[in-house]
């Protein structure tokens, strides 16, 4: 796309913006109640060619001869293709790499006998950063928390290092573990939507390396968990939410100042002011805030204050309550999966740089729908008068910073059969047993059972 300069909103806001975003080139002193360490929290999927996360993690470990210790305990094998390019990931950034065989197999008792030896304590306890690989988090859980939930000597070491100053890393279930609660064994979003949650079984605890007030969703734009995000935050009160995408990350210093780096962007939930209708047995909330940050973007853990990438605060600012706002859009949109591939993150840049104020998306399953009635969400984004955006293209593509958009999802009935085909009627046998496309919000299984976390 390409689109003329727009002028500031106003030379104020210009100035504030600038100010925020050269305000976050340098962490203030660290207070005694924040840690000193770091964590990298990445989507899942990351690229080994793509040096950005892996030098990041490396320098954020001490830089060159940073003593990186690697976790495979949730993919369930020691050794293997997979350990193998990590440990060359970050030997390559001039780091020295070393697996630690906490890892799950035949004999469940290994896992815990690994946990607790004091040799392999050490290798945790003298490196600079931790990574832990893909897979399931539940595994990473189990193995590091004995039967009763008591704390392991390893996961014991690991803090130690993150309060050193250390880094602590994890993709995909490696990054759901950072918070105090997190998914396990969980199906589709549509079926949480549908079905909700208990704590022990589609949920359960993390290990909350982050502040209890975030909860952490990995592959979170690709596979639309954002809904099941916001199914888990309501059923424990947890108000805010981090939503990472693919072959991302968020870098978190010192427990709040957090940056984007990566491919694409994260997800920022907000649901502090979000209420629900009790009446209703079906999963409905309304007044949460979705942002949508993208790379280089940064944002204050604890006073939600976000700063954008300069690049964008130097090319386009986006304020849709501005007398002067001269939107690139100019539709309703509807969209029909909003739990598809990366549909929430384009709805809101369109919305941001839209005259429309608001957008509808839809969950449904369309293998239902083809044939008869079925239920299904309504997911309403609306701007508010705290709406703001900024765009560039600095990047190479065409990349938004969209805050504040209020999101109310509610239960909807779908009148179906969806469609009928024109023309000559099928033929017997050969509809599919399973519909597919627009519609069809149940995606491909969770991947906690995925044994390289991809």
């Amino acid at each position: 796309m390409t689109r003329p300069m727009k002028p500031a909103v106003s030379f104020a806001l210009a100035l504030a913006l600038a100010a925020a975003a050269c305000a976050g080139d340098a962490d203030p002193p660290a207070s005694p109640a924040e840690p000193r360490g770091s964590l990298v929290i990445i989507g899942g999927s990351e690229r080994f060619r793509d040096r950005e996360l892996w030098d990041a993690i490396v320098e954020l470990a001490g830089g060159e001869g940073a003593r990186i210790a690697i976790l495979p305990t949730a993919s369930g094998r020691q050794t293997g293709k997979l350990c193998e390019q990590v440990v060359k990931a970050f030997e390559r950034g001039g780091a020295e790499a070393r697996v630690v065989p906490v890892v799950w197999n035949a004999t469940d008792r290994a896992v815990r006998d690994a946990a607790f030896d004091p040799e392999l304590v050490d290798m945790i306890r003298t490196s600079t950063g931790v990574y832990f690989v893909g897979g399931s988090q539940g595994r990473i859980v189990d193995a590091l928390r004995d039967d009763d939930g008591r704390e392991t000597p390893i996961l014991a070491a690991i803090r130690d290092v993150y309060a050193a100053g250390g880094v602590i890393a994890g993709t995909s279930a490696g990054a759901a573990i950072m918070g105090h609660v997190m998914y396990r064994d969980a199906p589709s979003p549509l079926q949480i939507l549908r079905n909700g949650v208990r704590l022990g079984r589609e949920h359960d605890h993390g290990l909350g390396f982050l502040d209890p007030d975030w909860f952490v969703e990995q592959h979170c734009l690709v596979r639309g968990r954002f809904a099941r995000a916001l199914v888990a935050m309501r059923s424990q009160d947890i108000p805010y939410g981090i939503g990472v995408d693919e072959n991302t990350a968020l870098v978190v210093r010192r427990g709040r100042h957090a940056t984007v780096i990566g491919y694409k962007g994260v997800l920022i939930m907000d649901a502090s002011s979000a209420t629900s209708d009790a009446t209703m047995e079906e999963f409905n909330v309304a007044n949460v805030v979705l942002s949508y940050l993208d790379r280089g973007d940064a944002i204050d853990l604890q006073t939600l204050r976000v700063s954008p990438a300069p690049e964008k605060v130097d090319e386009t600012v986006l304020d849709p309550n501005a007398a002067d706002f001269s939107p690139y859009y100019d539709h309703r949109m509807v969209y029909t999966d909003v739990l598809g591939n990366a549909t929430v993150a384009d709805l809101m840049g369109r919305l941001i740089d839209n005259a429309e104020p608001e957008a509808i998306g839809l969950a449904f399953s369309g293998a239902d729908a083809r044939d008869q009635p079925t239920e299904g969400f309504e997911f309403r984004f609306a701007r508010g008068p705290d709406s703001r955006g900024w765009y560039t293209e600095s990047f190479g593509g065409e990349d938004y910073t969209v805050l504040n958009i209020h999101l109310d999802i509610r239960p909807i009935a779908i009148a179906g059969p969806l469609y009928t085909r024109r023309g000559a009627p099928e033929p017997d046998g050969e509809r599919d047993s399973e519909a597919t496309g627009a519609g069809n919000g149940e995606e491909m299984r969770a991947d906690e059972v995925d044994p390289v976390g991809e």
